[in-house]
């Protein structure tokens, strides 16, 4: 098992890529901590790990906000005793309707940076004391190039999220942390996601995919699993796109 006896704290882990990275997580040993914002599926994302025969805890999350972050680092040493994995997967889509709202940029911010920036900060304080650590980051293609059907704040965030990720890279290698990032393309879409879930849409950005699909959450959750594990232990600073090879061209 790649992350047997490791302790994995995964936001936004109630649906989609972080439910997927919480399952595989612990099906490859991890003992798994929850997060999320919204309760009642994040606790059965939980019980469902337990039931297959993992280790898991549900903590709520809203990864914007700085107290809430040390609540949930309390409750995972409380129960575990130590941190070995950050996935920093919390986010909300930035394929909205209305372009250009300041209220829409305020909150891509808030959750997608702020909210990754807040759980680096948090997770590599618990890490440096126990010698080390992986975090994972989850920006997207959006964060590497311009697109004409999210709000620029989407982008923005993202590529706040790809930066800051090499900054940590640098910053915290020296006391043993990792920091990488996954740049996922065309997936499911969120449950935020308006444009994004438009079938006419869909069909024009598959079009311009290399393998002509959309990719699924279990495929980014093991780009996840790869960067988080001993596999990686030579890797950081780095980005690791799971797009069907649309940024290859």
């Amino acid at each position: 098992m790649r992350l047997r006896n490791k302790v994995a704290l995964i936001t936004g882990a109630a649906f989609g890529m972080g439910e997927a990275a919480a399952m595989l997580f612990a099906r490859e040993g991890a003992k798994v901590v929850v997060a999320d914002i919204d309760d009642a599926p994040g606790s059965a994302v939980s019980r469902a790990i337990v039931a297959a025969g993992g280790e898991s805890v549900f903590v709520h999350l809203d990864v914007g906000d700085g107290a809430q972050w040390q609540a949930a680092m309390a409750q995972t040493l409380d129960r575990y005793g130590r941190l070995d994995v950050l996935v920093n997967n919390a986010g909300v889509s930035g394929a909205l309707q209305e372009r250009m709202s300041v209220e829409h940029f305020d909150r891509i911010m808030a959750v997608n940076a702020r909210g990754t920036f807040l759980g680096m900060k948090y997770a590599a304080m618990q890490m440096e004391s126990s010698g080390g650590g992986s975090i994972v980051n989850l920006s997207s293609i959006s964060g590497m190039i311009g697109q004409e059907f999210v709000h620029m704040g989407y982008n923005g965030a993202k590529g706040a999220i790809r930066t800051m990720t090499k900054s940590a890279a640098v910053q915290y290698g020296p006391r043993g942390i990792r920091v990488n990032s996954v740049h996922p393309g065309m997936m499911p879409p969120m449950r935020t996601s308006q444009t994004a879930s438009d079938p006419q849409m869909r069909a024009r950005v598959l079009g311009g995919i290399p393998l002509r699909r959309a990719g699924t959450a279990e495929e980014a959750a093991y780009a996840i699993l790869f960067l988080a594990c001993d596999e990686a232990s030579y890797i950081t600073g780095a980005e690791l796109a799971v797009d069907g090879g649309y940024l290859a061209q």
